[in-house]
Order: C-alpha cells, then sequence, then structure tokens
C-alpha cells in the first residue's frame, strides 16, 4: 500500500472515520482495537472538537499536529503543556495561558 497523503486527525475525528467503516464492513482486527480504545479515551465530541480546534488555530505557534495533541490530551495546566511539548515547541506564558483558557471552556 502506498501513502499518498498524511493528515494529523484528533481522536474525535479518527472514531468517526472508524464508526462510519464500521458500517460500510467488517474492521480488521486492528481497527477493532483502535475504535474500542478511541471510543474509551476520546474525550470530547466532534463539535467541540472543531470549535477547539478553530480557536486553536488562532494560536500563531501551532501547528496541526500540536492542535491535534492538545485536543486529545486536552492540558490544563502549564506542566501538561510541558510535558506535551518538550524540546519540540517554546510557548509563552501568555501562549501557554491561551492554550489553557481555550481548553478549560470546552472540558
Amino acid at each position: 500500500m502506498e501513502v499518498t497523503d498524511a493528515k494529523f486527525v484528533t481522536y474525535t475525528e479518527a472514531k468517526k472515520i472508524l464508526e462510519e467503516k464500521e458500517k460500510e464492513k467488517e474492521l480488521g482486527y486492528e481497527q477493532k482495537n483502535a475504535l474500542e480504545h478511541l471510543r474509551k479515551f476520546a474525550k470530547i465530541g466532534p463539535k467541540k472538537a472543531e470549535e477547539m480546534h478553530e480557536d486553536l488555530s488562532k494560536i500563531g505557534k501551532l501547528k496541526e499536529k500540536h492542535i491535534a495533541t492538545i485536543i486529545n490530551m486536552l492540558p490544563e495546566d502549564n506542566d501538561d503543556l510541558r510535558v506535551l511539548f518538550s524540546g519540540e515547541l517554546e510557548l509563552s506564558t501568555d501562549d501557554k495561558a491561551k492554550i489553557a483558557g481555550i481548553v478549560k471552556k470546552f472540558i
């Protein structure tokens, strides 16, 4: 199989995709396990995830993979953000506060 496109998706989006595929045909072993995992750990619904994505997109330093990680993990404070992006992304105190505020708004 050849990969022609790659995109970062949130747990919510992946869950939706797998549930739609499950309606069409029986899922493979790995897909069933992934869907079971996503049903347990996708913490917010699609509408909230989309709204959160829009809000987080307004913070200039965040790339798609950072936004997806924030939506998946829902970090609540600076320590959580530091752990998520250690050595990968430098966020100002103001940016961290904005992210924490956005997350708290949706959980």
